[in-house]
């Protein structure tokens, strides 16, 4: 099992996009047994997927003696469950706090191994639940918008994990007809690119990952070239 986490220190700049379309692609593509847990409390993976807010307890898996596994659903994709979000992990960081257990999150993953990938839609901000994350995931991918307030936001990420955990940037929301993203995507020609889409748009339409209704368009297949990118890193 591996754990590939979805995290930024920016709000607003693709996480959950990311966080779903990724899962699709590895229960999908690659015939993954895959577990997206939505650690977000604005619960937007959770409501793309069609899971309903479990109320006021996702915080109990961390708090109480709840299994995770106990708390996955399945969704509509095959092999993809979800555990969900609700607005009871707006407390999340400053239970981290109060348990003082740095690897909490890890240990509860652990239990997880009936799945092949999990991955996490995370919060932003640097804060008591990003630490979990970095203690926990494998592989964190960031999503970078072509700006000099992105930008510096990854190079944060990286400074602090200090090479503990391989990072993969990803240019997200990209307009190539835009100077300033051209000249970003100069600069970092390895990147992996995500494009502005209309496609993308429609998944709040549709609620459902990009490739399940637009499997042939260019935003799905810059899903699945990323997707191929994340497990060519897993596997070194």
């Amino acid at each position: 099992m591996a754990t590939i986490a979805i995290y930024s220190l920016k709000g607003g700049v693709g996480k959950t996009t990311l966080a779903v379309n990724l899962a699709w692609c590895a229960a999908t593509l690659s015939s993954r047994r895959t577990l997206l847990w939505d650690l977000d409390p604005q619960a937007a993976s959770t409501w793309l997927l069609g899971g309903a807010a479990p109320g006021d307890h996702a915080r109990a898996i961390f708090t109480k003696d709840v299994a995770p596994a106990g708390r996955a659903r399945a969704t509509a994709i095959p092999r993809l469950d979800l555990i969900g979000a609700d607005p009871s992990l707006r407390g999340l960081d400053q239970l981290f706090h109060d348990l003082d257990k740095r690897k909490r999150l890890h240990k509860l993953l652990t239990g997880l191994d009936d799945y092949e990938r999990v991955i996490l839609d995370c919060p932003p901000g640097l804060t008591n639940t990003a630490e979990q994350v970095m203690r926990a995931a494998d592989l964190i991918v960031v999503p970078v918008i072509p700006s000099p307030l992105s930008e510096r936001a990854h190079d944060e990420v990286v400074r602090h994990l200090g090479g503990k955990v391989p990072v993969l940037a990803v240019h997200t929301m990209v307009d190539r007809r835009r100077a300033r993203h051209a000249e970003a995507l100069a600069r970092r020609p390895d990147w992996p690119v995500i494009p502005m889409a209309s496609a993308i748009e429609a998944m709040t339409t549709q609620r459902a990952p990009v490739g399940s209704y637009a499997g042939s368009g260019t935003a799905a297949k810059a899903f699945a070239l990323l997707w191929q990118a994340i497990e060519h890193r897993l596997a070194r």
